[in-house]
């Protein structure tokens, strides 16, 4: 085609798409590519004179995020791009380009840093001592007046080579041009997960793009000009600003590409990375600095009209080196082979620039398109995302802006979890050598809520996170439950995890507030049952889900002994934390109702898991009609968080522990006085109704206070309580919370930040924040057993500014799909089809609105049944 007529093209697209958001969808995806390309590329010197739009490309629908000056600060600014097994963060240069690089198993520490690390256990000649010990513990805390104890330092273990997630360097593109700078524009486009930035000079146009590719594995740096040659583009690797990292050996492995190897500590861990160059139309060399020391080298690119880079990663990390057979050293071969295999893969050396961001987009649009939501927004193309931001007033609220932070939180979820690992605290987005709480893999609340929208959302992205539980957590996690509390059947975690299994219990001064979490396990066994209800993939359920919830279960099982406080023959936990408060005590609602729930799971579950172990099923249903079941009405009106009547008014942590059963789980939000009431509590028989449960759980939320307590100020915690509340159906509460978070917590990049002091980023806000959007607009929260009907609600908690909009492809347990559009506040379609392979776990579904019931199916393979109102 033409020069003059691509300009033609580009313009009229141009002047086109600013009136109609839905011409480009009308044209294939690789045409759509095209015209956006020569759209970024070409009109951008014919829009000098609008200096307050969104950049041309630019989705018209508004998803993404864009700014017209480029971003200073990483954890503020940048912008972020990743496939789950690398991530990149993007400051939008014009004529340099410093991207920071992750590669998803770099860590610090370890049995690369320490061979005899042990993963925070005791040794095993202490086994005999460790359950003299916890007897002790729990007598004490039986025979305490208040059932509390200082602490159990005894039992725990300092961390020893924890270590931490670690940023893998700086990649820089360097333009040989200067000059001043217009028509700077710089966006993450949401609907084809890149990122872009544009810019003229004179009468040059240039435009980089960047993303990172699933299918290959790899990332690539696009960038090219509208008239002549590119100036002299030069590539070049560093440290400097990595914090921590040692100087790397840069060589080169051709003359198009640098082999970059270093280590994250020394000794620790290998990496290498591989940055491959194509300039198709010029002239490519790579060059070692002389008198380099280690060796330094760059790529120069002459000539060329375009040049992309692509880049592979990896470590000599192996997760599956993480057991007893291979000593728990997680350590694999050189990653240098298989790194070159990708570099020369059919698919990655043979294809075109077009043929890799075409494969890309169809890649991220199937695994995000399943799932459509509309919240009636208005696209705000006048205005940068960070002025945005910045004028959010809370329960003021911006439909626009909600909506693509629930498309932002989707997209980080898919570009951060479909690698082999899941997604970390910062999903895989982490810049130097040492992180915030090791960016880690927290679970008593934050690698959960990273996964909280997943099921519902439709977003198949669960078999990282099974799959390191299955190699990490279990492994190490059964010698735990050996050696530090005397059980041979199953594993056991608690709240600090990193890469390395570390499942001890970390004794870091008194720290059994937030590392006496032994519940960790079960929590996360919710989510593989979830899983299987909302997908109904009885092939996995039967290899992996099944094997991981039944080995869990069994744990619990020896764990829960009698309560020797109260003496009422129920089966309680001990010595628990309701993560992350003080006291030590015994009988926490938080692990009480999670063990409960866990219980049902193996009941629920047992049928389609083939299982014949009917002695292992009696024990479940035995113990779990005499444990207690966590749900207790306190003396202010409010629910328990302890067994002990002690919970204060003015407690405003930022933990909603025992509240797990209103949200995200079902104890209390399907409160069943038939299955959990009849307690005999010191002495009195209590058979609370599930009115009276629902309101103590909404007098705890309430005192619990906004989320920007003493203790905390973290985005988090501010939308759990935004899910709670519309777990309860109180829109005020609800908006205001969500609002609240936004306005409060979320950078101009929309990266969620925790407060005090300098603000570290934490991904769980930005994951968790659709899962409490979705928690207003459609709950079906499980229930105890197949048996009781699954209860649906829909719009139970719509804010005035959401009055209008539609969703589809929402999933609901039992392998269920709603597409549901409402208008004016009120639904006027919604539509359920049932999956075709859910024979023999049929159940009859009820659907409710505004207090009624407007429907009800029974949910048999393959039936649609769809309400008007």
């Amino acid at each position: 085609m033409a020069l003059s007529l691509q300009y033609l093209v580009a313009c009229l697209w141009a002047s086109l798409l600013s009136t109609s958001s839905q011409l480009l969808a009308l044209f294939p995806l690789s045409l759509q590519m095209w015209l956006r390309r020569a759209i970024n590329a070409l009109t951008v010197a014919t829009l000098v004179s609008v200096t307050k739009s969104a950049p041309p490309g630019f989705p018209s629908s508004g998803n993404g995020l864009w700014y017209n000056t480029p971003g200073a600060v990483w954890y503020e600014n940048y912008l972020p791009i990743g496939n789950g097994y690398l991530a990149a963060m993007l400051p939008g240069g014009a004529f340099q380009e410093a991207t920071q690089l992750n590669i998803e198993s770099l860590w610090s520490g370890g049995p690369f840093q320490d061979p005899s690390y042990n993963g925070g256990n005791s040794l095993p000649s202490q086994q005999v001592q460790l359950a003299q010990d916890m007897q002790t513990i729990r007598q004490a805390i039986f025979a305490s007046t208040n059932g509390t104890i200082e602490n159990i330092e005894e039992i725990m273990e300092p961390a020893g080579d924890y270590g931490s997630y670690a940023g893998a360097g700086y990649l820089y593109a360097t333009l040989d041009n200067s000059g001043s700078v217009s028509n700077y524009g710089r966006w993450l486009d949401l609907d084809e997960a890149v990122a872009r930035t544009s810019w003229s000079q004179g009468n040059t146009a240039f435009v980089r793009e960047s993303f990172c590719s699933h299918p290959l594995q790899a990332c690539v740096q696009y960038v090219n000009s509208s008239s002549g040659p590119l100036p002299t583009v030069t590539y070049a690797y560093s440290v400097a600003e990595e914090t921590g990292l040692p100087v790397p050996n840069v060589t080169c492995l051709d003359n198009k590409t640098l082999s970059i190897r270093n280590y994250v500590q020394i000794p620790g861990m290998l990496y290498e990375l591989l940055a491959q160059v194509e300039a198709p139309s010029g002239s490519v060399s790579c060059n070692v600095v002389a008198g380099s020391n280690p060796s330094n080298a760059t790529i120069t690119v002459t000539g060329a009209s375009e040049t992309w880079i692509t880049w592979v990663g990896g470590t000599n990390y192996d997760m599956q080196a993480g057991n007893m057979a291979s000593n728990f050293t997680f350590q694999g071969p050189d990653p240098h082979n298989a790194l070159a295999a990708l570099l020369t893969s059919a698919n990655l050396a043979s294809n075109s620039y077009e043929s890799l961001l075409l494969d890309h987009i169809t890649d991220y649009t199937s695994v995000v398109g399943k799932f459509t939501l509309n919240l009636g927004q208005t696209p705000d193309l006048s205005t940068p995302t960070d002025e945005i931001i910045a004028s959010y007033q809370t329960y003021v609220g911006n439909a626009y802006l909600e909506w693509v932070l629930f498309n932002y939180g989707r997209y980080l979820l898919t570009s951060s979890a479909r690698g082999d690992l899941p997604a970390n605290l910062q999903g895989k987005w982490a810049d130097g050598q040492s992180n915030s709480w090791g960016a880690d893999y927290h679970s008593n609340i934050n690698i959960q809520m990273n996964y909280w929208s997943a099921e519902m959302g439709n977003l198949d992205v669960a078999e990282s996170l099974f799959n390191y539980i299955e190699d990490t957590w279990a492994p190490r996690g059964a010698e735990t439950a050996m050696i530090l509390y005397n059980i041979s059947q199953g594993w056991v975690t608690h709240d600090e995890v990193s890469t390395f299994g570390h499942t001890g219990m970390k004794l870091s001064g008194n720290s059994a507030q937030w590392a006496d979490y032994p519940e960790s396990n079960a929590w996360m066994m919710i989510h593989a049952w979830d899983h299987f209800d909302y997908t109904n993939d009885v092939q996995w359920w039967q290899a992996q889900g099944w094997p991981l919830v039944k080995s869990v279960a069994s744990f619990h099982l020896e764990k829960l002994i009698l309560d020797l406080h109260y003496n009422d023959n129920t089966l309680v936990t001990a010595p628990c934390n309701s993560p992350e408060q003080l006291p030590i005590t015994f009988g926490c609602a938080h692990a009480q109702q999670l063990i409960w729930q866990l219980f049902n799971a193996i009941e629920k579950g047992y049928a389609a898991a083939g299982d014949t172990d009917t002695a292992f099923l009696n024990d479940i249903l035995a113990k779990r009609e005499q444990m207690d079941k966590g749900i207790r009405v306190g003396w202010w009106g409010q629910l328990q968080e302890w067994k002990f009547d002690m919970d204060q008014p003015n407690d405003t942590h930022r933990h909603l522990s025992h509240l797990i059963g209103l949200y995200p789980g079902y104890a209390i939000a399907s409160y069943d006085p038939a299955i959990q009431g009849g307690l005999l509590y010191n002495g009195t028989f209590l058979n609370y109704t599930k009115e009276q449960v629902l309101d103590a759980a909404g007098i705890s939320l309430l005192h619990r206070g906004n989320g920007t307590g003493p203790d905390a100020d973290s985005g988090w915690e501010k939308v759990w309580r935004a899910a709670a509340w519309a777990q309860l159906g109180n829109e005020t509460e609800f908006y205001k919370e969500l609002t609240y978070a936004i306005e409060r917590n979320f950078a101009p990049n929309l990266f969620d930040l925790y407060y005090p002091g300098t603000p570290p980023f934490q991904i769980d806000a930005n994951l968790g924040y659709p899962a409490a959007v979705l928690n207003a607009l459609l709950q079906a929260p499980d229930v105890a057993s197949l048996s009781i009907p699954l209860q649906v609600t829909l719009l139970p908690t719509l804010p005035p500014t959401w009055s209008s909009g539609e969703m589809k492809g929402a999933r609901i347990r039992g392998g269920i799909t709603l597409d549901l559009q409402w208008s004016n506040g009120k639904p006027t379609t919604a539509t359920f089809t049932v999956d075709s392979n859910v024979a023999g776990r049929e159940r009859d579904v009820v659907v409710n609105y505004g207090g009624n019931v407007v429907g009800e199916f029974r949910s048999n393979g393959g039936t649609t049944k769809a309400i008007t109102f």
